[in-house]
């Protein structure tokens, strides 16, 4: 049966602190999803971010993100109070007072002279505008968040920890990798949000006498993050326990790269391509095209491929064992990249004199099938940009789903391969657009003439129909031979480019939408379902039973915290 989907990024639900959650507007969008025939809700990536705010640049692979964690669910766990919370103001500094203490920090703490600690600061300077804009229900004030969220979650643990809250106990639901996560945090705020690079030598490469002896010094701060990713976990699979009843499935989003700041480098940088000094060899981007004459410089640290291989992809099998136990199938970013990557001399300013080289290509997906023990595994290949013959193989041997985007279709002529009559498998997954491409009614309402009355023809429709254009643009992709469409909820909700997720080359402004509370009215799931239904793609939910909660003993062993 074909599906439909929506894509909403948790950070974009409505409620009272400032960010989405897994909270109750989670769970009514699971609702939303399941009264209109929608099978699929896909999210973002929902990993902790760092300055910039990308979920594409995360602090771990194996963590999720603060900022999520649900606090009206800690005060029914009697972990907050309502008075704890009752004025989120006071949780809060004003309009960039937040940057502003982290800049003091570096100022007073930061190595004098120390180029990286200066271009740190200069990066922060060069963010003020986006903390400095009106505060708005509608957008992420991530500045404020930072402070305020873990003040609130630090309370909570402080409060744990008083009502005889076992904090070893916290470490049996963690992964190594999230443990790693965790004391690389501890690290990173004892040196006022340093990138590993600029630390001291010994903790810098990970030295494990070094590590043993901060961790033993700052097991609180350890620990608190810990209790974080166990509440993370705990509420992230409550929620996804709830989709599965209501019969929805979750589709998650995996960047290929990691951060170059991020536990995962620090701690496994013998995987990546890396100086003895601990700088990168060479960095990610793609080559300049038809929309950049420079290329895009993305400057993630690239693989060691050849260690990933001796190591029978190890790292690689256990974040794909993390995700999916998150999610229901993935979404695997820039996966052109397997085949061959794109890689950028460190250094240079563009990414204009980099080289192709070869990636791990099927030999890393076999291992995943003898991992697995099948074939058919639940994986999204993000097929876009400069795909060649080398790489339309790799996707037939592996026969993952590709995606095409509706947002691309009209500037080349009948021959382009997203229009939806060229379409020749049922095997992919059609977008309206995707988190980087603007909303239907903005980019509409901005293309060139030209485009707009190729899309009138193409559409028999005449120019009276602007207005209907978004609604009438979703039902062509519906109608498409795609075995899954997916639209983003902002263009179910007909917003303008105040509902942008993001916008791609840009710093400030991105992954702040907030939808409005109750912006799913009865009148649009209603046209929501009339939609998917008239396509053949209405889902009807039978609902499963709610499993039966394990109670372990109580004199069940507790594991002592993993080392790395």
């Amino acid at each position: 049966m074909k599906k439909a989907g929506v894509l909403m990024p948790v950070f974009s639900f409505p409620g009272k602190y400032g960010i989405g959650t897994l909270g109750k507007e989670a769970y009514s969008f699971i609702d939303v999803l399941r009264d209109t025939g929608n099978k699929i809700w896909q999210v973002l990536p929902m990993g902790p971010t760092g300055f910039g705010d990308s979920p594409y640049q995360s602090f771990s692979a194996f963590a999720g993100n603060p900022y999520f964690v649900d606090l009206e669910a800690l005060i029914e766990e009697g972990l907050l109070t309502e008075e704890d919370l009752e004025d989120p103001e006071e949780f809060d500094f004003g309009d960039g007072e937040a940057m502003a203490l982290l800049k003091n920090l570096w100022q007073k703490k930061a190595w004098e002279g120390d180029e990286k600690a200066r271009n740190l600061l200069s990066t922060l300077n060069q963010d003020d505008d986006k903390y400095e804009e009106e505060d708005s229900p509608f957008k992420v004030n991530y500045g404020k968040i930072y402070v305020s969220k873990f003040k609130a979650l630090k309370l909570a643990f402080d409060n744990y920890k008083k009502q005889g809250g076992k904090v070893d106990k916290i470490y049996k639901e963690l992964r190594p990798e999230t443990v790693e996560y965790c004391v690389f945090m501890a690290i990173k705020n004892s040196y006022f949000g340093a990138s590993w690079d600029v630390w001291p030598e010994d903790l810098r490469d990970c030295e494990k006498a070094a590590v043993e002896e901060f961790k033993a010094a700052h097991k609180d701060e350890i620990d608190f993050y810990a209790f974080i990713q166990y509440l993370f976990n705990k509420q992230w699979g409550k929620l996804h326990e709830y989709a599965k009843i209501k019969g929805i499935e979750i589709i998650g989003d995996i960047p290929i790269y990691c951060a170059p700041d991020s536990a995962d480098v620090w701690a496994h940088r013998e995987l990546f391509q890396y100086t003895v000094k601990g700088d990168p060899k060479k960095v990610a981007g793609v080559p300049p095209d038809a929309f950049s004459a420079t290329g895009q410089l993305w400057g993630n640290p690239l693989y060691s491929w050849d260690v990933h291989k001796k190591t029978g992809y190890e790292w690689w099998l256990s974040r794909m064992d993390y995700c999916l136990d998150m999610y229901d199938t993935l979404r695997v970013d820039h996966f052109r990249g397997f085949e061959a990557y794109y890689a950028i001399p460190y250094g240079d300013e563009t990414a204009e004199n980099g080289e192709w080289v070869p990636g791990p290509g099927m030999d890393l997906f076999d291992a995943m099938t003898k991992h697995y023990g099948r074939k058919d595994l639940p994986i999204i290949a993000e097929d876009l940009g400069i795909i060649t013959d080398e790489v339309k193989e790799l996707m037939k041997k592996t026969g993952f789903p590709g995606m095409k985007i509706l947002q691309f279709a009209w500037d080349s002529g009948p021959d382009n391969a997203y229009l939806p009559h060229s379409l020749t498998t049922p095997n992919c997954i059609y977008y309206t657009g995707t988190h980087d491409n603007d909303t239907l009614k903005n980019w509409f309402e901005t293309l060139p003439d030209w485009i707009r009355n190729y899309m009138y023809m193409y559409m028999s429709r005449s120019h009276n129909d602007w207005n209907a254009m978004p609604e009438l643009l979703i039902r062509l992709s519906m109608s498409t031979v795609a075995d899954t469409v997916i639209v983003p909820a902002a263009d179910y909700l007909g917003l303008g480019a105040e509902g942008r997720i993001n916008t791609p080359g840009t710093s400030g402004g991105n992954w702040q939408w907030r939808m409005s509370k109750g912006a799913f009215t009865d009148e649009i799931k209603r046209k929501m379902s009339e939609i998917v239904g008239v396509y053949g793609r209405y889902y009807q939910a039978k609902e499963e039973a709610a499993p039966e909660e394990e109670t372990a003993p109580e004199d069940e062993s507790l594991l002592e915290e993993e080392s790395f």
